[in-house]
C-alpha cells in the first residue's frame, strides 16, 4: 500500500508537474489554449504506459480517453476529471503559480487542475511499484465548465461500462466532504415580446416588454421552496432600447436547482408553460435539465463506506456531504453507475479569486486516489 509518507516525499516533483498544467491556461472557449494542455497531458499518459484514444472536437478542446490493462474478468474503474476553466487566457499575469507553507494557487488549481496532477502522480506510483488493479480508464474532458454539451454521451457510455465511478471534483470545503448528492442543473432563457411606444407622447399605446418580465421574475421565484431544495433564480435580464421607450423585447437567464428527477420534471414544466400577465404580452421559454440530480442511491452510499474505509486504512477521516453545483458525476449517477464525487484536493474557492489548495490535502488525496485504484 501506497501510504501519506510516500506520497509526501514525492510532493516537490508533484508541484512541478502540477506548476506545468496551471501555466498551461485553458479557458473552456478558447479551443486552442485547451487543445494545447491536451496534447501535453497526451505525453504524460504515454510515458505512464497509457494508451489514448483521441475525440477530436470542433468548437471545444479534443477529449481525451486513456486506458490501462488491469486484471483480466473485472469491469473497468472509470476516473473523470476536466481541465477547462473559468478563467480567460491573461488571468496567469495577475494571479501566477504560487506556493507557501500550506498552499497553493493559481487558476483553475482548485478546479480542477490539482486532480489531474494527482491523477498523474497515482499513475506513476502504480506503475513503478506493480500494484495490481482492476482495468482503468480515464476521461479528460474539455468542456465541463460550459455543461458537458459534447462529452455528455461519452461519459455515460463509459459510466455504463464501469463498475465504479470516481469522479475528481474538489470536495465540499472547508472540511473535504465527499459528495455522494448533487443537484440537477436547469438552464432556461425566457423571451418576452410586448409593443414599442413614446414613453411620454403615447405610453398607453405601448406594452412592456420589462413590466412583462417583473410579472415573470415574481412568478419565477416563487417557486423556490428551501424545504425542498429547489431554488429559481433569474440571475441576467436585459431589455429595452432607450429609456423614453416602452420596451418591446426582454430576455432573462434563469437558473434552476433541484434535489430529485421528480421535482425536476414538475418544476421545468412550470418553467416551460409560463404564460404572460400583461395583455398584449408574449412570453416564449426555452431550455431544460442541463444535469440531472445526483441522488444518494443505496449504491453510492455502500461505495461512500468502501472509500471512508481507505481512508481509515491511511489515516484519513473521510466525510460525505450534498452540493447545489452540478458536475459530469450528476450524468453518470442518474444512468444508475456507481459515482463517488468530490475525490479532488481539499481547498477553496472555485472560480473565485482567492482559489486555493491544502498541500497536506493535495498529498492526502493523492494517496487516498492510489489506494482506491488498487483496491476498489
Amino acid at each position: 500500500m501506497i501510504t501519506v509518507e510516500d506520497v509526501r516525499a514525492r510532493r516537490g516533483e508533484m508541484l512541478d508537474t502540477l506548476k506545468t498544467i496551471v501555466e498551461l491556461e485553458s479557458p473552456s472557449a478558447d479551443k486552442a489554449a485547451v487543445d494545447r494542455l491536451v496534447a501535453h497531458l497526451r505525453e504524460c499518459i504515454g510515458a505512464a504506459g497509457g494508451e489514448v484514444e483521441a475525440l477530436p472536437q470542433s468548437d471545444f478542446g479534443d477529449l481525451t480517453i486513456a486506458r490501462w490493462a488491469g486484471t483480466e474478468g473485472q469491469k473497468p474503474l472509470l476516473v473523470m476529471t476536466h481541465i477547462d476553466t473559468v478563467w480567460p487566457i491573461g488571468t496567469l499575469a495577475r494571479k501566477p503559480f504560487e506556493v507557501d507553507d500550506a498552499e497553493a494557487r493559481g487558476p483553475g488549481i482548485y478546479d480542477m487542475k490539482a486532480s489531474v496532477a494527482m491523477m498523474l502522480q497515482a499513475l506513476t506510483f502504480l506503475r513503478e511499484n506493480g500494484i495490481e488493479h482492476r482495468p482503468l480508464t480515464w476521461l479528460i474532458n474539455t468542456e465541463e465548465e460550459v455543461g458537458s454539451p459534447i462529452s455528455r454521451p461519452v461519459i455515460e457510455k463509459l459510466a455504463s461500462e464501469s463498475e465504479y465511478v470516481l469522479v475528481l471534483e474538489p470536495p465540499v470545503a472547508p472540511n473535504g466532504a465527499l459528495k455522494t448528492a448533487r443537484k440537477g442543473v436547469g438552464m432556461f432563457t425566457m423571451h418576452i415580446t410586448g409593443l414599442a411606444a413614446h414613453a411620454g407622447a403615447d405610453p398607453e399605446k405601448g406594452v412592456s416588454a420589462i413590466q412583462e418580465l417583473a410579472n415573470q421574475i415574481q412568478y419565477l421565484h416563487g417557486m423556490t421552496d428551501f424545504a425542498l431544495g429547489t431554488t429559481v433564480n433569474v440571475g441576467v435580464v436585459s431589455g429595452g432600447t432607450a429609456r423614453n421607450v416602452v420596451a418591446a423585447e426582454a430576455t432573462a437567464l434563469i437558473d434552476l436547482r433541484v434535489t430529485t428527477m421528480a421535482e425536476g420534471d414538475r418544476v421545468v414544466k412550470s418553467i416551460l408553460s409560463a404564460e404572460p400577465r400583461l395583455p398584449g404580452s408574449q412570453v416564449r421559454v426555452e431550455g431544460g435539465l442541463n444535469r440531472p440530480p445526483m441522488e444518494r442511491t443505496n449504491k453510492i452510499a455502500a461505495a461512500f463506506q468502501q472509500v471512508r474505509a481507505a481512508g481509515q486504512r491511511l489515516g484519513l477521516q473521510l466525510s460525505e456531504a450534498s452540493t447545489g453545483g452540478g458536475s459530469d458525476g450528476n450524468f453518470t449517477a442518474a444512468i444508475g453507475a456507481t459515482t463517488i464525487d468530490g475525490l479532488g484536493c481539499t481547498g477553496d474557492g472555485a472560480h473565485a479569486e482567492h482559489e486555493h489548495i491544502s498541500l497536506d490535502g493535495f498529498v492526502e488525496r493523492t494517496a487516498l486516489l492510489t489506494e482506491l485504484i488498487s483496491t476498489l
